[in-house]
């Protein structure tokens, strides 16, 4: 008759549970042994009993064992890591490709091309797209239009506050004119100076004139201080 199966499961009993972790601790601390003579394999076994003892076994060192399991460990988590991140990369670029298929072929039937396979909902829905994205240019447009006549209006104004300069630099320079008529012909009148300034030297003095003015002062005619040929021929 043989020997029946052991539930696996915690022994409540406390003697029988170290008696128990006793036997089997030296049979698997045998078994790494074994396995480390047999098969040329670096074994490294760590045991902590219930009452926080520490049984180890190691074919070469403990820290060998430890060192080499980390690097293990990491190169596996960095090839995970790499394969997870492969994945990733694949089903993004699958998404992009559905999006840029779907946007080409929108695009297409927006030009009003590939109808064919559209219901009527969906060709109304096109056409509101349309009309929302032509009501959107000629915003851009009108704003544009806008934006340029605000502009032309500044420069506007700025052309007429440099005329307005300009005919005050005008008025400046008849002043100076007239003070140096004034100097010229001492106390003649000065209404009849710049009555005759038009004709006599081209250049006018009117208030609302924004004509450019040319100035062009003549040399008064030498006085002849000479004795009259009468006056000579009497003596």
């Amino acid at each position: 008759m043989g020997r029946g199966k052991i539930v696996i499961r915690r022994i409540d009993n406390t003697t029988s549970r170290q008696v128990t972790f006793s036997k089997r601790r030296s049979g698997l601390l045998k078994k790494a042994k074994e396995l480390a003579i047999l098969c040329d394999a670096e074994v490294g076994l760590i045991i902590f009993s219930s009452t926080d003892k520490l049984y180890e076994f190691a074919s070469t060192s403990m820290k060998s064992v430890i060192e080499r399991y980390s690097k293990s460990n990491d190169e596996h988590h960095q090839l995970h890591d790499q394969e997870s991140e492969i994945k990733f990369w694949q089903k993004e670029a699958a998404i992009l490709r559905k999006q840029l298929y779907n946007l080409q072929e929108n695009h297409r039937q927006l030009m009003g091309e590939e109808l064919y396979g559209l219901s009527v909902p969906e060709l109304q829905n096109l056409e509101n797209q349309l009309e929302i994205s032509l009501q959107g240019v000629r915003m851009k447009k009108d704003q544009i239009l806008v934006d340029e006549i605000q502009e032309l209006n500044q420069k506007g104004n700025l052309m007429h506050q440099e005329n307005v300069e300009l005919y005050k630099k005008g008025n400046l320079i008849r002043q100076e004119n007239m003070e140096l008529y004034k100097k010229v012909y001492g106390t003649r009148n000065v209404i009849e100076v710049t009555g005759s300034t038009q004709s006599s030297y081209g250049f006018s003095i009117g208030k609302d004139s924004h004509v450019p003015i040319h100035l062009h002062l003549s040399q008064p005619e030498p006085q002849s201080h000479g004795i009259p040929a009468r006056a000579a021929r009497s003596r």
